[in-house]
């Protein structure tokens, strides 16, 4: 191998993982508002979490991780990307954002599991790991959010904003083994076009 085609190797496969990382943040820029307009407790139901896995299973931690980032950037510049077309710095007030910062650890989470264990088990463990850190992140943030700045009734609970989260918990568990499964069967061909 020439040194001219190693270098050719070597920007063919950067030129990859760019367009790769742009299409991940796209695809959570679709998933934020697919189903967006559906709330449980001022929670949207979307489907960024199920991309969010499948970036860290197919790109890896690294650039599964950096294609979120590229996504709240996005949004954070005033982009209409996130749930409900929202979008702006005011975003990091909002109860939710702590689900879109969730996205970049689980991203880097799904992709860290999947480089220690790449068999099927592996795959989906990761996905369910992933889901776990979006819940307990986005949750707790939430309820700080709630609780801090937001003025929620005196009512408001600790157990009321896991019960709101309750809603979606069957279906984001039913796309994390899928993101899991996906994962498995597409990440060989993704690894393949690299080289």
């Amino acid at each position: 191998m020439t040194s001219s085609t190693v270098e050719k190797s070597a920007n063919h496969s950067r030129t990859l993982q760019l367009v790769q990382t742009a299409m991940f943040a796209a695809l959570m820029m679709v998933g934020a508002n697919i189903s967006s307009f559906l709330i449980v407790g001022g929670v949207p139901i979307t489907l960024q979490t199920f991309f969010a896995i499948l970036a860290g299973l197919l790109l890896g931690k690294r650039h599964g991780a950096i294609a979120m980032i590229v996504y709240a950037l996005i949004g954070l510049a005033g982009l209409p990307v996130f749930a409900r077309f929202s979008g702006g710095v005011d975003t990091i007030l909002s109860p939710t954002f702590g689900f879109i910062i969730s996205f970049i650890f689980v991203a880097y989470i799904a992709g860290y599991i999947v480089e220690k264990y790449p068999k099927k088990v592996g795959f989906v463990v990761a996905a369910l790991a992933g889901t776990a850190f979006n819940y307990l992140f986005g949750t707790n943030w939430m309820y700080a959010a709630y609780k801090l700045w937001f003025a929620a009734p005196d009512a408001f609970s600790y157990k009321m904003a896991w019960a709101w989260m309750a809603v979606p918990l069957p279906k984001d568990l039913l796309l994390a083994v899928l993101a899991g499964l996906f994962g498995y069967r597409l990440r060989p061909i993704i690894q393949k076009r690299k080289v």
